[in-house]
């Protein structure tokens, strides 16, 4: 399975950029895609994700400025950033998750999306710098 992202750049503060992630595999079919980024000095976190059927979750820091969509037939993910700010700088990967969910993560509202530990693979990622 390889995860390819793209869209990455240099934009100045305020502006947009949109980043897409192709899933490539025999039987690929993701339940859950999604974006991680981290900045230099700091740790990994959960951007958005998206479920099959629709379901999103958000960073509360993103919310409102970016948007996941997601083409099932292509296995492709997309993620709109618009609004862009300097603390958005960060290498941006893409994540694919293979398994359903439990009863008890469905109960839950599906926290698991939110967390590394939720993907079973990860792409290169592409690096996104805004300037100020």
């Amino acid at each position: 399975v390889q995860l390819q992202a793209s869209g990455g750049g240099l934009v100045q503060a305020g502006g947009s950029l949109r980043l897409s992630c192709a899933a490539s595999g025999r039987s690929l079919s993701p339940t859950v895609m999604g974006w991680f980024r981290q900045a230099p000095g700091k740790e990994r976190e959960f951007v958005a994700a998206m479920t099959r059927s629709g379901i999103t979750r958000y960073l509360d820091s993103v919310k409102g400025r970016f948007t996941i969509s997601r083409d099932n037939a292509k296995n492709t993910v997309y993620l709109q950033m618009t609004n862009l700010k300097p603390e958005d700088t960060a290498f941006y990967y893409c994540a694919a998750r293979k398994t359903g969910f439990s009863v008890m993560e469905a109960a839950q509202g599906f926290p698991i999306m939110e967390t590394a530990k939720g993907y079973d693979y990860w792409g290169r990622g592409t690096q996104v710098t805004v300037s100020s």
